[in-house]
């Protein structure tokens, strides 16, 4: 394995960073006088295209969380972790079918305005600063410390802070252009991470090939990896029983087997991509058609995005189980096989991995100057604003939101390192992710939600994940019990052997999902049989063209074959 790049490298990711830029700037002044217009500078209304739209959302989800993440979840459970990904394409087909037509039709801008539609100004507010704090100490935090600290592995460990710096600043030139400059530079961004990241998937296997002893070739190198750790192979971990190892325990607790299927799995991957600013927006500028099909794209795409951010996480564990790698936690999986690149295509890696963190970083903070814009600023601070004005709150916001998350990754204040990448931000949106899908889901299909259910629905939610997600209830009703099992384990943590007792964090979300439908259900029925605010809706919006039903077919199938192999 070799540290550090060489002048061909370093050739190769300025071509990267060149075009970029270059492109970004010439969007940008082709489209200047636009550029003062919100609607163009947030939503880039009507002048994205479906590939446009597809690949942008797929550039912005790919981040380091995914390359450092998920490919160490990759190397610590092997294939089941694809469910994130694989479940996501069935998603978005839910999304651009039936979420699109209500957000297109409605006018929506933000998921707050959509609140303040459906709902009260209360709930929106209270949803515009949540979204906020989460995107700024969750998401733009995690996604940058990752970022740097798999980049600065990759040149030798000494960059760490220099390389923050520089990603926040590309990340700001690409967002400060408006929503139009992010889409059509992402589409740049996706190639290089889906050319950069399946050329380290196949040199991955090649490594991996010739160590096994079955020549330098990625197809024999799959197989014979296959063969060789068929445990990581597996899509649903069966329920441990008494004769279960530790391991397997710990296996189960991340991803339930078929039960996280008919829990968690959905409110991660609804909520993410039907309820959240920051995916949602690419396609809020577009017409119905246009809108879907990029969605459609984008989960076309996602199938096979496992390749690139999974793949390498098990040859990295195939590779440490034959002693020809040693790492000190599974989040240094990816970068651990960068190491094992050939010069020049390590630059192209590392151009990918640069593309994906960056569009990631420009995508989030261009969402957080959305919604301080037109959820709050415009709202509560200046109700006159120009729309000039607007676009330059926009910025200064965008620029404020970087800095302050470059302050609390500096010295990983907020302990991102510790908890590892993937799981860090799964955590802390898992608390309130079910309430915000049951708010959504309700106020857009049951006429007779009300405002007071909203609000009630929020706070149930968040308060029965604090339940589930401690140790209050194995410690008070045990175990086991109808609605759960607590499984108890061993792990090490800062050299030091401690005792877990955890009920699967998935299924926690189910049953927050749950009780919050309950209680916003129960609470509604007390007020009018159909909501003054409830969205008009009918069967005709939610019908398809043939070449959008054609996309949805071949995504199904080639999903079907997937789990079909991989079961």
């Amino acid at each position: 394995m070799k540290n550090g790049l060489i002048w061909s490298d370093y050739v190769v990711f300025l071509i990267y960073f060149v075009i970029v830029a270059g492109y970004g700037y010439w969007i940008y002044s082709k489209k200047k006088k636009e550029a003062t217009s919100t609607h163009d500078f947030f939503l880039a209304e009507g002048s994205l295209t479906w590939w446009a739209i597809g690949a942008s959302m797929i550039a912005s989800n790919i981040s380091a969380e995914q390359f450092i993440g998920m490919s160490g979840d990759g190397f610590f459970v092997g294939t089941a972790v694809a469910a994130y990904e694989w479940i996501a394409a069935l998603a978005l087909i839910i999304i651009a079918v039936w979420f699109m037509p209500i957000y297109l039709k409605n006018k929506i801008m933000t998921m707050p305005q959509f609140l303040t539609n459906r709902y009260n100004g209360t709930v929106a507010l209270i949803m515009a600063i949540f979204w906020l704090f989460l995107y700024v100490f969750v998401n733009l935090t995690s996604i940058l410390y990752l970022g740097a600290v798999a980049i600065n592995g990759l040149l030798g460990g000494a960059y760490l802070h220099t390389i923050m710096i520089v990603l926040a600043i590309m990340a700001l030139i690409i967002t400060l252009g408006g929503m139009k400059v992010i889409g059509y530079t992402d589409v740049i961004q996706v190639a290089v991470l889906i050319i950069g990241g399946l050329a380290t998937t196949w040199m991955a296997l090649t490594i991996v090939g010739d160590k096994l002893g079955v020549g330098a070739n990625a197809i024999a190198g799959f197989k014979a990896m296959m063969a060789d750790s068929p445990e990581h192979f597996k899509m649903i971990f069966p329920k441990p029983d008494a004769n279960s190892s530790n391991l397997d325990i710990q296996k189960y607790v991340v991803l339930p087997g078929i039960a996280m299927y008919f829990a968690g799995q959905w409110i991660v991957n609804l909520n993410y991509w039907g309820c959240n600013q920051y995916i949602t927006q690419r396609a809020l500028g577009a017409d119905l058609t246009t809108a879907r099909n990029g969605i459609l794209f984008a989960g076309f795409l996602k199938l096979f995005m496992p390749i690139v951010v999974m793949v390498p996480g098990i040859a990295a564990w195939v590779l440490v189980k034959h002693g020809h790698l040693t790492l000190d936690n599974k989040d240094g999986a990816y970068a651990a096989i960068l190491g094992y690149l050939p010069n020049g295509l390590k630059g192209l890696s590392l151009a990918a991995l640069t593309a994906a963190i960056v569009a990631s970083l420009a995508g989030k903070v261009n969402s957080i100057a959305t919604i301080y814009t037109l959820d709050l600023h415009k709202k509560y601070f200046a109700k006159d604003s120009s729309e000039q004005k607007q676009v330059w709150t926009g910025r200064i916001v965008a620029v404020a939101a970087m800095i302050i998350a470059l302050i609390f990754t500096w010295e990983d204040l907020l302990g991102i390192g510790g908890e590892g990448g993937f799981t860090f931000i799964q955590k802390y949106t898992g608390f309130i992710s079910p309430g915000i899908l049951a708010m959504f889901l309700l106020g857009m299909f049951w006429k007779r939600t009300t405002g007071a259910a909203a609000v009630a629905g929020i706070i149930t939610g968040f308060l029965v994940s604090l339940l589930f997600n401690s140790t209050v209830l194995p410690e008070t009703f045990g175990n086991e019990t109808l609605l759960y099992t607590a499984y108890q384990y061993t792990k090490e943590v800062n050299g030091v052997t401690q005792t877990f007792v955890e009920i699967p964090f998935l299924i926690c979300m189910g049953w927050s999902f749950f009780f919050t439908v309950l209680v916003m259900v129960v609470l509604s029925l007390f007020g009018p049989k159909e909501n003054p605010k409830a969205i008009e809706i009918d069967a005709s919006m939610f019908k398809v063209k043939p070449g959008t039903l054609a996309l949805i077919v071949a995504t199904l199938l080639i999903l079907s074959a997937f789990y079909i192999k991989f079961w």
